[in-house]
């Protein structure tokens, strides 16, 4: 029986992905660990493998293909000699799978039939690996799921095809981009896009999956979240001048701080020390978490990613520098993997570089905070006990006022600014 394959959800946003480019034909043989397929979600362009033996007997959705529901058949894989049941072809082809037409499915290869009525028997097909996946039908999402919650698949009897265990076999609270539910109705502003002005030039340029997440996420943003927003001007001074000594001691390990890491880490411990702004909203509760996870933004071709540096209150400076250096490379590749991205408890936007003088970032929900670094300015300031001048930074964090309050806000502001003016206390 022909074995279907799915569009993977390969993030817990992901609703929709563009299937980038096939990597196999149909005829093919495939075996586990295979390429399939290359698949652009909202966050980057990730390989689907292949999980099953067979051969590839149809490719149901062209290559290029965009919003292409998770769930929706994508081809089919036959064992060995078997074709393609054509029920199964026509149901997937009479399905709307996607908002994009695309070419009706090819019909599969037929299998010559033997010349003789002498049963032939099939070369034996070559040993399978011996690894859990192997062993355990179990999706690539699931697989990922299970590795960094500790779950042992053993005793999981699969819903997938096949047996196949998915992520709802896994007892996991159901991701909310697979209800069955209608969409949020749109607020009435954002209901009405306006054509552009007649007679003047135009470029229309169609958005990537990236791009769209992003606009309907930080529509839903600033429509659903109750924002608020608090400033403290930070005298930088003291801590670039604690970059430049440690840069100097790190030189020979090949390690360069920036001052985003430094920010990272000022963030982590402000959490830290004020736990109460370490939070997420979560309804008719509030989730405070045990340890700062910090999702820093990057700005790549067409988009924005939010890499985490996972407990960036317990790293070294260095290890924060070497690790934001990775995520952000690997963003700008288009490599990041859910484990690059999913999570993080509070956010960091850092537009120094650009010299903005002061920023009010949007939350990146479902977290409640998200710190705006603007670019270190020298004005005038009270150094010493006398007027002078100081590289000022403003540092502007957005709250979810739902969870955090004015007064816990104004507390981890303060905690905030005395950690970045008072940088040795990053190196305890």
């Amino acid at each position: 029986m022909a074995i279907e394959l799915t569009m993977p959800a390969l993030s817990p946003t992901m609703e929709k992905g563009t299937l980038a480019k096939w990597l196999v034909a149909e005829g093919d043989a495939v075996k586990p660990g295979d390429l399939l397929a290359e698949i652009e979600t909202d966050k980057a362009t990730m390989e689907y493998e292949a999980i099953d033996e067979g051969i590839v007997a149809s490719l149901l959705i062209a290559e290029g293909t965009d919003e292409v529901a998770v769930g929706t058949v994508i081809a089919l894989l036959a064992a060995p000699g078997e074709a393609a049941p054509a029920r199964v072809l026509e149901t997937v082809a009479a399905a709307p799978a996607q908002a994009t037409p695309v070419p009706a499915p090819a019909a599969p290869r037929p299998v010559p039939a033997p010349a003789a009525p002498t049963p032939v028997a099939e070369a034996p097909l070559p040993p399978r690996r011996t690894t859990p996946a192997d062993r355990i039908k179990v999706s690539p999402l699931a697989q990922r799921i299970a590795d960094m919650k500790g779950i042992d698949l053993v005793a999981i009897a699969g819903s997938g095809p096949n047996g196949r265990i998915v992520r709802a076999d896994l007892g996991l609270t159901p991701l909310a981009a697979f209800a069955p539910t209608a969409a949020p109705a749109a607020s009435p502003a954002a209901a009405v896009i306006a054509p552009p002005p007649a007679g003047v030039p135009v470029e229309t340029v169609k958005l990537s999956t990236m791009r769209k997440t992003i606009a309907r996420r930080l529509t839903e943003s600033k429509t659903s979240v109750p924002h608020f927003y608090l400033t403290a001007r930070c005298n930088l001074d003291p801590l670039l001048a604690l970059r430049t000594q440690l840069n100097a001691a790190l030189d020979a390990r090949g390690v360069k701080l920036s001052v985003n890491d430094l920010l990272i880490k000022a963030l982590a411990l402000a959490l830290t020390e004020v736990p109460d702004a370490n939070v997420q909203f979560g309804g008719d509760v509030i989730h405070r978490f045990a340890r700062a996870d910090i999702s820093m933004a990057v700005a790549i071709d067409g988009g924005l990613v939010t890499p985490v540096i996972r407990d960036a209150g317990a790293l070294s400076l260095a290890a924060i520098a070497q690790a934001s250096k990775a995520l952000a490379q690997k963003a700008r590749d288009g490599k990041l993997t859910p484990e690059d991205y999913e999570g993080g408890t509070a956010s960091i936007s850092n537009l120094g570089m650009f010299g903005i003088d002061e920023m009010f970032p949007v939350i990146n929900p479902p977290q409640a905070l998200i710190l705006g670094a603007a670019a270190g300015i020298e004005q005038p300031w009270k150094v010493d006990g006398q007027l002078g001048l100081a590289t000022v930074m403003a540092a502007t964090a957005s709250f979810d006022h739902r969870a955090i309050d004015g007064a816990v806000a104004a507390q981890f502001m303060q905690a905030f600014r005395e950690i970045v003016e008072n940088p040795a206390l990053l190196c305890t």
